[in-house]
């Protein structure tokens, strides 16, 4: 599986941003639950939201549930963050990353990651 994530960028705070990833290989929606984490400067990363591999089960970070949704078309092989009411603590490089287990993606882990896009929200 190999991942692309795009649509970070510059807003203030209150935006709306959409980032999306785009995901190759035949098995990506029979095998594979995807999330979103991210990283701030100086901080580790982090979980930000997962969805199952039928898309039927999200989880979302305490600190986004409410502004976040993550969403997967399995037909074409995406997985989008739709992210509204940013705040300037959500700035950080936020990853797209596949797992086999949900779990692992909640940890902080995954099988495979994105190249990472740079999401800058300022006050």
């Amino acid at each position: 599986v190999q991942l692309q994530a795009s649509g970070g960028g510059l807003v203030q705070a209150g935006g709306s941003l959409r980032l999306t990833c785009a995901a190759s290989g035949r098995t990506f929606s029979t095998y594979y639950d995807m999330g979103w984490l991210r990283q701030a400067p100086g901080k580790e990363r982090e979980f930000v939201a997962t969805i199952s591999s039928s898309g039927g089960v999200t989880y979302y970070a305490d600190s986004v549930k409410g502004r976040f949704t993550i969403s997967r078309d399995n037909a074409k092989n995406t997985v989008d963050l739709q992210m509204k009411s940013l705040k300037p603590e959500d700035t950080a490089v936020y990853y797209c990353a596949a797992s086999r287990a949900g779990q692992v993606l909640r940890s902080g882990r995954a099988d495979y990651w994105g190249q990472g896009t740079q999401v800058t929200v300022s006050s």
